[in-house]
């Protein structure tokens, strides 16, 4: 094997001891009544909340459609976050309950679509639980730099 590098080619974008790891991009749908306050609570409390992580809040994580999830991934995110009012707390009664039924039929399209079904994450997260938003984000965004970018586009 010839381990002689020309020193006239440039080096691969992205490989080798200098290159620094390319950043994960996260998009993350708050409901507005709960996880949107855990967020904002954790941000006061100075508690680490990845950069990675692009927050759009909506009234309620019932109303995030599997369309919005799927073009978020198209639009080049490796992972999506959907993060709901726990069950019983729902402002609008049972959207959080509509969201995780459809995230289950979402997490197998993914997996259809050749996506790794850890690329999406739907979870409870209340306005008193800052610490758990914290932790949560922080785990999801070390998971996708622990995967291979998606191949989509």
């Amino acid at each position: 094997m010839n381990d002689h590098v020309d020193p006239r080619q440039p080096p691969v974008a992205g490989v080798g001891p200098n290159s620094a790891p390319k950043k994960v991009r996260v998009v993350a749908f708050l409901c507005n009544w709960c996880s949107y306050a855990g967020a904002d609570k954790a941000g006061a409390n100075q508690l680490p909340v990845p950069a990675e992580l692009s927050v759009i809040r909506v009234p309620c994580s019932g109303r995030v459609e599997p369309t919005l999830i799927l073009e978020a991934f198209q639009k080049g995110a490796d992972g999506v976050m959907v993060l709901a009012c726990h069950p019983g707390d729902c402002h609008y009664k049972e959207g959080n309950l509509r969201a995780f039924s459809r995230g289950e039929l979402l997490q197998r399209t993914l997996v259809q679509l050749g996506l790794h079904p850890d690329r999406f994450i739907l979870d409870y997260v209340s306005a008193a639980e800052a610490e758990k938003f914290s932790s949560l984000t922080t785990n999801f965004v070390n998971r996708l730099y622990a995967l291979s970018r998606p191949a989509i586009s």
